[in-house]
């Protein structure tokens, strides 16, 4: 029975607050039949659904997230529609923060004179003044400035969970409350408390948002790199069109100084064009008629014309930022940890709070023996409260200073941080998954052709045997040559059309995997390629074994050219090492990784290039489908393999390596299978690419240790009373600015 074909889509989700939303939708979605994985990310606000369209619609998956208490929408919108969005809402949550602040700070102020005057406990100037004030007070605070919160708080809890503002709501509630019983019972009057509560909580939030924007902000400079408009030549004319109607096939005029609209080929003219959007190299590179050229990038010096290859979603900044989203809305293996913590914490918490008030009811010498021991050192303490004032307000503490969102968080804003530091830099990272593999690699396996060396070989020696001439030799190759797709053999036509021979086209022409070519030429059988594919025929003569060894000696890759029983030739070909390859590589064994060579190239030339590279260990004469079990054996010796690669016949291997890192200027299929692609095509952008890797996981690291040590110290505090509430609320918000700010700090990672 065939498989089910599956798409997928990304959701706008609006209305998570801390990491519990954000792990309820995630639930919500993963439970819905039709649906077959889930990620939400809270920092992007983003869900990426794999589902089955046949099964499911998408009504039914924004269905699915309003079931789990928020506001589900697809993401149809213009950037700059949803950028509008974006500032609309900090704007918000700054209205929200100063409006909180100018209701707190007059009770603030309030009760530092009450401390003053030595009369806090029973209000200045009198105690009724005092508790209706600071109660009036706080009411705009918690119903206007934050009246958001218990909406939130309301939704969650009728859908059956609980979320970061489900406690902040209990917890002012409970603040305030104490207000109101303050002008009946003898409790401490906590409504200002309650307001300055309400007022960090916002504050934090409006902070953590824009750290949040910082972060993502790889996304938006990519989006606003593209073109808006394009000069388009119709039957001589030129037409300046929107960028959106440019079509496949259009001739576009791009002047110097004017970015290039959309991916295409120069037909006409020569200049200087700045890459560095796409590769993250700062100089200008040559191109010149039948290059291909990147749309977004900036034509420097000439008069250029282009003819369109791609446009929309499939030209290669919308690539980039395709793949740069998906990077960002997967997760890391290591957050498992912080996805199980935060599916149980808010309940959890709301249990610690009732068995605390419930402990300081039952257990006040106990409970308050802390305090007492630290009373002096604690200027906020005052042992001689009520006990049930302070189970009040050991109970508040517990419930402000719990917080899941520094977990939620933590890896998440490092991963968007990381990955658009990558896009910037020409590194393109699939998935957080590659990031985590990357860290921890233990060798980089380089593939020869195209990865190691230029990728452009020339024809430096053509030898003949018996009574055939060089020009016969080069003649039958390039002819049979015309048929295969190898660098090497278009390096043989190159090298037969340069010469002005007369090439024909081959008959029954057939690649053999590994070993070469065959095809009939003039009704005769002619074979080109390797001492195995030749061998294989019978032919090998003991003269052309010793001319192999020589060329194959000076690295050169030399082809035996044979017609039916015998060898007629050798031709040699020899593609240079890339300018930075050794230095590369010399830099990844200084970060302590090994390195290997991969090739289906003889043993001699193999090692001649890895002479030459700096590379000690090599893997020649290797087939593409032994190329997969290379990478096997080296895993099963227990090491993390990176493998790099341009080719078809190298994305199984990519795809079986631990990292599997695609060169950007080499296939689609090599681009596809591989967890980074690195756009340059230069090795240096490996070594970058593993110190972006390194530095981003240090970074989740850092955040997941602070995030869970945070909780960790502080929940025992506040249970023993040690934590003033807004004290605590003013940890709970810093918390979650910190893991933020951590992870924005990444932008100063030296890559290069």
């Amino acid at each position: 029975m065939p498989e089910k074909k599956t798409e997928k889509i990304t959701l706008k989700v609006e209305g998570m607050t801390c990491a519990a939303c954000a792990n309820r939708v995630e639930k919500g979605l993963k439970g819905t039949e039709g649906v077959v994985s889930a990620v939400v990310n809270l920092a992007t606000e983003r869900a990426n659904i794999e589902y089955l369209p046949g099964v499911i619609s998408k009504e039914q998956l924004l269905t699915a997230v309003e079931k789990a208490g928020y506001q589900g929408r697809l993401e149809l919108e213009e950037a700059a529609v949803s950028r509008d969005k974006d500032e609309a809402r900090l704007q918000q949550a700054a209205r929200r923060m100063w409006i909180a602040w100018a209701f707190t700070l007059p009770p603030a102020v309030w009760m530092l004179i009450a401390m003053a005057a030595g009369r806090h406990q029973h209000g200045w100037p009198t105690p009724l003044s005092y508790n209706l004030g600071t109660l009036l007070l706080a009411l705009p605070v918690l119903l206007w400035a934050g009246g958001h919160v218990y909406q939130s708080a309301w939704r969650a809890v009728r859908h059956g969970s609980a979320n970061m503002d489900a406690l902040i709501a209990i917890g002012t509630l409970a603040a305030v409350s104490s207000g109101i019983m303050a002008f009946f019972w003898p409790v401490e009057n906590y409504a200002g408390v309650s307001g300055m509560i309400m007022t960090f909580h916002l504050t934090g939030r409006y902070i953590e948002a824009k750290a949040r924007g910082h972060a993502s902000q790889a996304i938006r400079k990519l989006l606003e790199l593209g073109a808006k408009t394009a000069a388009v030549l119709v039957n001589g004319e030129e037409r300046q069109v929107p960028i959106q109607q440019v079509q496949v096939g259009d001739l576009m005029l791009i002047r110097p100084g004017e970015k290039i609209p959309t991916d295409g080929v120069i037909e006409a003219g020569e200049s200087a064009i700045d890459e560095s959007v796409a590769t993250g190299e700062s100089l200008p590179v040559t191109r010149v008629p039948g290059d291909a050229v990147i749309g977004s990038t900036v034509n420097h010096q000439g008069l250029l014309k282009v003819r369109a290859t791609k446009i929309g979603k499939d030209t290669f900044l919308s690539q980039v930022i395709k793949m740069v989203e998906e990077a960002q809305g997967t997760k890391v293996p290591i957050q498992e940890l912080a996805d199980r913590v935060t599916g149980w914490f808010v309940p959890m918490v709301m249990v610690l709070a009732v068995m605390t008030f419930v402990a300081w009811l039952l257990f006040p010498g106990i409970m308050g023996a802390a305090g007492l021991a630290l009373g002096d050192l604690l200027p906020w303490l005052n042992p001689s409260l009520s006990g049930a004032t302070l189970a009040l307000y050991a109970t508040i503490a517990v419930l402000v200073i719990a917080c899941p969102c520094a977990l939620g968080l933590a890896t998440p804003t490092a991963l968007m941080v990381g990955s658009g530091l990558g896009a910037e830099n020409g590194i393109l990272i699939r998935s957080g998954g590659a990031i985590q593999a990357m860290s921890s690699i233990d060798i980089v396996v380089f593939d020869k052709t195209g990865t190691i060396t230029a990728g452009k070989p020339e024809v430096t020696d053509i030898i003949a045997f018996a009574e055939t001439s060089e020009a016969e030799v080069l003649r039958l190759a390039a002819s049979v040559e015309q048929g295969s797709e190898h660098p090497l053999g278009k390096a043989i036509v190159i090298a037969g059309r340069e010469h002005s021979l007369d090439l024909v086209e081959p008959e029954n022409f057939v690649s053999i995997t590994g070993k070469g070519v065959a095809g009939e030429i003039d009704g005769r059988k002619i074979l080109v390629g390797s001492r195995r594919l030749l061998q294989a025929e019978g032919s090998l003569q003991a003269e052309a074994g010793a001319v192999l060894a020589r060329l194959e000696r000076n690295g050169k890759t030399a082809m035996l050219v044979g017609r039916e029983d015998r060898v007629l030739g050798v031709v040699a070909v020899a593609d240079t090492i890339k300018d930075d390859s050794a230095a590369a590589i010399a830099q990844l064994e200084k970060m302590g990784l090994k390195t290997a060579m991969i090739t289906g190239d003889n043993w001699r030339t193999a090692e001649a290039i890895a002479r030459k590279a700096g590379i000690n260990q090599v893997m020649a004469e290797v087939l593409p489908a032994g190329k997969v079990e290379e990478i096997k054996n080296l895993q099963q010796q227990g090491l993390k393999v990176a493998m790099v690669g341009d080719g078809i016949n190298d994305a199984p291997a990519l795809t079986q390596a631990d990292a599997g890192i695609a060169i950007g200027t080499g296939t689609d299929i090599a681009i596809e299978a591989a967890d980074i692609t690195l756009v340059s095509g230069n090795l240096q952008a490996v070594v970058s690419a593993v110190r972006l890797s390194r530095a981003t996981f240090r970074k989740i690291r850092q955040n997941l240790f602070w995030a869970f040590s945070y909780n960790s110290i502080a929940i025992p505090l506040a249970i023993l009373g040690l934590l003033h509430p807004v004290i605590a609320e003013i940890a709970m918000a810093t918390s979650s600015i910190t893991v933020v700010g951590n992870a924005n700090l990444l932008r100063r990672a030296k890559l290069n």
